[in-house]
């Protein structure tokens, strides 16, 4: 059902609400993503401590692999997820998505300790863990179609832009609650204090479910209901017509790995081998996505005049150049330096591949289909980027010298992300009813 004025510009798909998609979206990932990266940060600097019974590098290890459990759990929740968004809602799938994960949240920062409970502590964390990546795997999927088929054909990537850019507003949120919490006496940081920012989660969940409610189904997939082009199994159709797409999608969407090198691998790596205590780190991680806050809606214009391929391929190649640059001004011990060299990283670099992915990626499907391919394609894509502190922590990426490690990785995943890219088919001039059509 439409709630807008029809347009009468020639070539524009009208019926939408994009603004209002695009601020519910927006709002939808800053929450989830807050969630999200709190883990990434108390993963980091907080968890080794509390639920591991050293805290040495094996510790860190087994940090970082927790953070990574929920990358196991979104292939699954993409596969559940995509199905029941493909077939009763982009809406519905996305309020569900969003309770689920604050209550997830809520329910980590109530875990019993380590010295509490032993080794149940670190399994009660897994457990909670794997329900934010059930949540997390319908959440950018979800917020990201239902975003496209609000918006006009020709600012489908400024629209869509905003799903992640809202991820980057969760992260900042998450950083600056961080802040203040590692300031606190250890007695009280490694007890309570680090429980305050999950249990805040309640807060700001409330304040985006009652936003997201009010949002109706796009245009795109209403009319899809009333001609009955709903999907009855839309896996099965997924993999019958677009299982190249769903390919791509995975080989492209190894990029995410940039951001968990950038959030929560290169903070272990500050702290552990320069010696950059956790409030620094956090605070650029705050500047580099403050910026990306302007930069990404940006590249996302730039991709609704030239193309998705040029901005995603410029972003994944000028992140495997910049990460040595970063990770080397991270042992300069300046910190301005440090500041310039994550922004150059983040928020002009891997930003424009960020920005551009939600288009991009959900421009290869059909809207039958579009949940389910964006969801599976991306969250299987997704696990290089929740394993990647644990496994360049394990190759030695937070010993002395493993800037190598790290920076011979993220080369690596984003050649693999650029070939994959070069062989996508160019959608942004293709109206959006005519998108995945074979």
């Amino acid at each position: 059902m439409s709630h807008t004025v029809p347009s009468t510009t020639p070539g524009i798909t009208t019926g939408g609400t994009p603004k209002k998609a695009a601020l519910a979206s927006f709002l939808g990932s800053a929450v989830e993503y807050y969630d999200f990266f709190i883990f990434g940060s108390a993963a980091a600097l907080i968890f080794p401590h509390v639920f591991f019974p050293d805290a040495d590098t094996n510790a860190a290890i087994m940090s970082f692999a927790t953070f990574g459990f929920a990358y196991v759990a979104r292939p699954v929740g993409a596969v559940v997820l995509g199905h029941f968004g493909d077939r009763v809602g982009r809406r519905k799938v996305l309020m569900f998505t969003l309770l689920l994960m604050g209550a997830s949240t809520f329910v980590i920062g109530c875990l019993p300790d380590f010295k509490t409970v032993g080794w149940w502590a670190p399994a009660l964390l897994v457990l909670a863990r794997l329900c934010q990546g059930l949540s997390a795997a319908g959440e950018q999927a979800g917020a990201s179609s239902m975003t496209l088929e609000h918006a006009p054909d020709n600012r489908r990537s400024f629209f869509t832009s905003w799903t992640l850019t809202g991820t980057q507003g969760g992260q900042i949120l998450a950083a600056l609650v961080f802040i203040p919490v590692l300031a606190l006496p250890d007695e009280i940081k490694y007890t309570i204090g680090w429980r305050i920012p999950f249990w805040l989660s309640a807060v700001v969940v409330l304040i985006a479910f009652f936003i997201r409610r009010t949002l109706h189904e796009p245009p795109a997939f209403e009319e899809a209901k009333k001609t009955a082009q709903i999907s009855k199994l839309p896996v099965a159709d997924l993999l019958k017509d677009h299982w190249r797409d769903v390919l791509r999608v995975i080989a492209c969407a190894f990029i995410a790995a940039v951001s968990t090198v950038f959030g929560t691998l290169a903070i272990s790596y500050a702290k552990n081998v320069a010696g950059v205590d956790g409030t620094t780190t956090l605070w650029l991680v705050v500047g580099a996505n403050f910026l990306a806050l302007g930069t990404q809606p940006l590249f996302g214009m730039l991709a609704d005049k030239i193309g998705r391929k040029p901005v995603f391929i410029y972003g994944a190649l000028s992140s495997a150049v910049l990460t040595p640059v970063f990770l080397l001004s991270l042992e300069s011990g300046s910190v301005p330096l440090m500041f310039l060299a994550a922004i150059a990283f983040f928020s002009f670099g891997y930003a424009a591949a960020n920005a551009v992915w939600p288009s991009f990626y959900a421009e290869m499907f059909s809207t039958n289909v579009r949940f389910s391919g964006l969801a599976i394609g991306t969250q299987l894509g997704f696990l290089m980027a929740g394993f990647a502190p644990a496994i360049v922590a394990a190759m030695g990426g937070i010993q002395s010298g493993g800037w190598v490690q790290i920076s011979i990785f993220t080369a690596v995943i984003c050649l693999i992300a650029t070939i994959s890219a070069l062989t996508a088919k160019e959608t942004f001039k293709v109206p959006t009813k005519e998108l995945g059509q074979r």
